[in-house]
């Protein structure tokens, strides 16, 4: 299995190493330009609007001219909108068209790798390449952050730059060492992505879509005001913001490359999503009570960790059980993601203008309670396997 994926898997990191450098920067950017925080939440929900409404098409595309030169496609794309954001410096509505430009193209990258590695893998070995999957870009963002952090000592913008550079060294390695996950007679032969994306939405799957929807919730409003509450709680810099994210990263990876790929078998992802919601639930609550750097990058790791789990068990079940097409269904979960960070960070960082602690609590009593969630699907598929066994 790790010969058929080696290669996305390494593409997969490299470019969220890319994503992962921007970070303890980019709302320093729009703090330089005198924007408030909610400017900020507005930049991240523009790029997740656009991603939101090109997800489908990426995915429908992916399954009718293969995999490989759609994420190429993205990945030029990306390097457009990092060199391009770069750039913008003192320029808000420029950087407005930057994150645009990378939410046109975000489908693109993620949905389409997930695709390709749920053809080339079996169902037996699917919950395993999901998590490697995710271990690649929990490792994408243990290395980027860091470093993103040390490069802000150069400047701002220099992060966006090494990230361009980055994007365009992986889509010429893509053209060179990608082999396409399908001959185009099994494109031909899969199930059609056509129609909404919402036809993905239904029956038991729909609760997993919505689970996807609370966890990428809670990691968009992270992402909003994480930073600047931080700032306001013990004055953390951006060195320290990256090392946070390096070191919750590194645990996050070791828990779904080794976690979730021994220990989360067919039958079992039920159990761990709920793990992995508590105890995000309440790692989202604990950051409340960070007063030093120390205490921060523990609750912070303690929430990213536990949510790190949940992704790629729903996404193991939704590939197993989707009736309408890998394409269109990972293009629904990388739907649901966008649809996510669109809410999350206006949200986010609008609470945070009325209280700094509301975004957390807030956040905190939502993932919890998406416990629910996973009951209603366990009990829907439940009820359906008992009517088909007994007509």
């Amino acid at each position: 299995m790790m010969k058929k994926i080696a290669v996305i898997l390494s593409m997969l990191i490299t470019v969220f190493i890319g994503f992962g450098l921007i970070i303890p920067v980019l709302p320093l950017m729009v703090k330089d330009v005198g924007a408030r925080p909610y400017n900020l939440g507005l930049m991240l929900a523009v790029y997740s609007a656009v991603a939101f409404v090109m997800s489908p098409f990426w995915g429908r595309i992916s399954d009718r001219v293969g995999r490989k030169p759609v994420l190429i496609i993205g990945l030029l794309g990306f390097a457009v909108s990092f060199l391009v954001f770069g750039l913008a410096k003192d320029i808000l509505w420029l950087m407005y068209v930057a994150r645009v430009i990378g939410g046109g193209f975000s489908g693109a990258v993620t949905a389409t790798a997930m695709a390709y590695i749920a053809d080339v893998t079996d169902e037996e070995n699917r919950t395993k390449g999901m998590a490697f999957a995710g271990a690649s870009i929990g490792m994408g963002f243990i290395i980027g952050p860091g470093v993103g952090g040390l490069l802000g000592n150069i400047s701002i913008p220099t992060p966006f730059f090494v990230a361009a550079g980055l994007a365009v060294i992986n889509a010429i390695w893509g053209v060179a060492a990608l082999k396409e996950s399908s001959t185009r007679e099994e494109r031909l032969a899969r199930p059609k992505s056509t129609g909404s994306r919402w036809r993905a939405f239904a029956g038991a799957l729909k609760y997993l879509y919505m689970v996807d929807f609370v966890a990428q919730f809670s990691i968009a409003t992270l992402e909003g005001v994480f930073q600047y509450f931080e700032m306001s709680k013990f004055g953390a810099t951006k060195t320290q913001i990256g090392m946070m994210f390096l070191i919750s990263g590194l645990v996050g990876a070791l828990v779904q490359g080794g976690i979730v790929q021994r220990y989360v078998k067919h039958g079992r992802e039920v159990p761990a999503m709920y793990t992995g919601l508590v105890l995000s639930g309440i790692g989202m609550f604990l950051i409340l009570f960070s007063t030093n750097f120390w205490t921060a990058t523990l609750y912070m790791t303690i929430f990213g960790a536990s949510n790190t789990v949940i992704k790629p068990t729903l996404t193991s079940i939704i590939t197993k059980e989707t009736t309408v097409g890998q394409g269109l269904a990972n293009g629904l979960l990388s739907s649901m993601d966008s649809l996510a960070r669109i809410i999350g960070p206006v949200l986010a960082t609008v609470l945070f203008e009325i209280h700094h602690d509301i975004p957390f609590i807030v956040t905190g009593i939502i993932v919890i309670a998406a416990m629910a969630l996973v009951m209603s699907y366990k009990k829907f598929s439940e009820s359906r396997h008992t009517a088909v066994d007994n007509p």
